[in-house]
């Protein structure tokens, strides 16, 4: 994903991301080459950008480029997501210049976390102070905020969800301008978790194709590892965080109250368990999934289950339909391996659902 010499270009001439210079020509990621000779145009002076679909321009007063050569960026929302992304960038090097929250709380707490960015109540305050925006909002209220926002010619805007695309941006497109979405796999519980959780961790990147070089390079920057998501492939790949994040800890609750049957309190419970947890993981990663699988599901044991149905039903009944669940889940990967014969699955599924 990355261009040759690591810039990307917007619209009709502002350079998101640092470009390198050779004999005095620039290359851009879109593959342009300028000539760098007669100087570039003063960012902080005045100009004129074209409308939407070719409509009268507007004036817009460009910020300057910052130091670091990377875009100035701000951010929409002060939540746990804005707050932790704001803080990484900024120690990653990335100038971070304003933020938009209507809670006065929130904006005083990003300004202390973020020395010198701007809070303001409106997120059409900050555009003229920035380059790229970060709207880390709830989902629901995204379509909302870019019908706030006025994105001029060579800026950006990236959300931060997991379950839509780039295209709810789309209304605070004009020409020249690119959305995209820039979603790390990590569970903002609170900010110093996050901010430990992000180097390492997943980012899926979502978009234009001329912001994509410029999101990798930012994801990169803070430790974590860039990952383009096919067309399409958004509402699967938040599935399976969901699974792999709040449907685990769905589980892990399940386990407590079957353990709770046998005299186990919660930190009894995640003690005895975990490791075992830990291991079926091990598994996995080394073997494969389907390897990994044990226990009495791939024996056939059919009185091994039947107690098992038998007590969760009398200890903790309200495991029981994840008991039920899972186990035709590991039949058909039991089947699948040829660990275990169909005569012996279909008396085992006969059981479960007895």
């Amino acid at each position: 994903m990355s261009a040759p010499d690591g810039s990307a270009r917007l619209g009709s001439g502002r350079v998101l991301v640092s470009s390198k210079y050779t004999a005095g020509r620039r290359t851009d990621s879109l593959g342009d080459v300028s000539d760098e000779r007669a100087g570039p145009a003063p960012d902080d002076a005045d100009h004129v950008h074209e409308g939407p679909h070719g409509g009268p321009g507007h004036r817009h007063p460009h910020p300057p480029h910052d130091p670091s050569g990377h875009p100035r960026i701000g951010f929409v929302g002060a939540g746990r997501v804005g707050c932790a992304l704001a803080v990484a960038f900024a120690t990653a090097g990335w100038p971070v210049a304003a933020v938009a929250t209507r809670d006065p709380a929130r904006r005083e707490r990003f300004a202390t976390l973020v020395p010198g960015a701007r809070a303001v109540a409106s997120p059409a305050a900050i555009t003229d102070a920035v380059d790229l925006v970060f709207v880390t909002v709830p989902d629901d209220a995204l379509a909302d905020v870019a019908a706030q926002l006025r994105l001029y010619a060579g800026q950006a805007a990236v959300h931060t969800s997991g379950a839509l695309g780039a295209s709810v941006l789309e209304p605070a497109q004009a020409a020249g301008t690119a959305i995209g979405s820039f979603h790390p796999l990590v569970a903002f519980a609170d900010l110093e978790a996050a901010l430990a959780a992000l180097p390492g961790a997943t980012v899926a990147l979502e978009g234009s194709e001329e912001l994509l070089t410029m999101l990798a390079e930012l994801a990169t920057d803070i430790g974590a590892q860039p990952v383009r998501l096919p067309p399409g492939g958004k509402q699967a790949y938040h599935a399976a965080a969901v699974l792999a994040a709040g449907g685990f800890v769905g589980l892990l609750d399940a386990i407590t109250e079957a353990a709770r049957g046998a005299g186990l309190d919660e930190a009894g419970t995640l003690a005895i368990y975990g490791p075992l947890i830990r291991g079926s993981l091990a598994n996995a990663e080394r073997l494969g999934v389907e390897a990994a699988l044990t226990g009495p599901f791939v024996r056939g044991d059919e009185g091994t289950v039947r107690g098992h149905l038998a007590a969760l039903a009398r200890l903790a009944p309200g495991a029981l339909p994840v008991y039920r669940a899972l186990a035709q889940r590991e039949l058909d990967m039991a089947i699948h391996r040829g660990a275990l014969d169909a005569g012996r699955a279909a008396a085992l599924r006969r059981l479960l659902e007895g």
